[in-house]
């Protein structure tokens, strides 16, 4: 596993992205500070960071205040062992890190969470319902994909349990031969909605 370069402590989400050892699975910086600006962490709240991929929101999460407080449940023994170490790197060991497959594995929480954030495994039967329910009252769930199937789910959401949508596209600047081009990241679904009882 490379070495994951150390970031100076910072409450301003959107490390850049080689910040994290990761393997694909990373929210990218830039819709990582719209997901986290959205999951308005407060000092106290715990976090449940669904499909945490590298662990970056569940990460930032508890850098934006040293009281935040956040699980990332992961299926992948492998990727739950780079979340350990991106968090170590980045001066939050204290982040949980729970090897399982979602929805089921949320049942073994003992604490309700004040913020859910799916970012992988959002079409499995039952995952919203479940992240939904686990709300406190007051929490907030933001969920992102990229893929159709997940459209169908968020829009389905956004049906039932009202909220917002959002469509987030990013272009970066990359060489294009010997000059400069706009090359265009996959547009990212957003839904965030708040649990009001």
């Amino acid at each position: 596993m490379p070495a994951v370069p150390t970031v100076p402590p910072s409450p301003v989400p959107g490390l850049p992205d080689a910040s994290y050892d990761h393997d694909g699975q990373l929210t990218k910086r830039e819709v990582r500070a719209i997901t986290l600006a959205r999951l308005a962490p407060a000092p106290g709240e715990l976090l449940w960071d669904v499909g945490a991929g590298a662990g970056s929101v569940a990460i930032e999460w508890m850098r934006a205040h040293p009281e935040c407080r956040a699980v990332a449940i992961e299926d992948l023994p492998e990727r739950a062992a780079r979340i350990t170490a991106n968090a170590a790197a980045l001066g939050v060991p204290g982040l949980a890190v729970v090897t399982g497959t979602a929805p089921a594995a949320l049942a073994g929480l003992e604490e309700a969470p004040d913020a859910v954030f799916v970012g992988g495994g959002l079409t499995a039967p039952g995952m919203i319902g479940a992240c939904w329910d686990a709300l406190r009252p007051g929490g907030r769930l933001v969920a992102n994909t990229v893929t159709v199937e997940g459209e169908r789910t968020l829009l389905d959401a956004y049906g039932r349990l009202g909220g917002d949508l959002a469509r987030i596209a990013v272009d970066r600047a990359a060489p294009l031969g010997g000059f400069t081009a706009w090359r265009p990241q996959l547009p990212v679904l957003q839904w965030a909605a708040a649990k009001h009882t």
